[in-house]
């Protein structure tokens, strides 16, 4: 009987109807903000919508190997870097790049 009852339970958990809901995680963007871009070519860097921002390039260990201020709505340079992988961070916005 004790066996009959167990697979009955087990049965009626295993039918029963699960609601599972994915919720999409969001930061709270504000209205009106440009976005930044940046586009990287070679060693020579473009950057729009940052006025006002710095740019910081860390290396793969996390080092910070520089820091750029951008101080105009857009803004050329070089990278004057050795060979390798870097990463570039302005506010939120994060780009990995290859100096070659």
């Amino acid at each position: 009987m004790r066996k009959k009852l167990f697979i009955l339970l087990a049965f009626a958990l295993l039918a029963a109807p699960v609601r599972i809901f994915a919720q999409a995680e969001s930061e709270g963007v504000e209205s009106g903000i440009a976005a930044v871009t940046l586009v990287v070519n070679g060693n020579k860097v473009h950057v729009s919508g940052a006025q006002g921002e710095t740019m910081e390039i860390f290396n793969l260990t996390g080092v910070k190997v520089s820091a750029v201020l951008i101080d105009s709505a857009d803004k050329s340079f070089s990278l004057n870097l050795p060979k390798g992988c870097y990463i570039l961070k302005i506010g939120k916005v994060v780009r990995k790049v290859s100096i070659k």
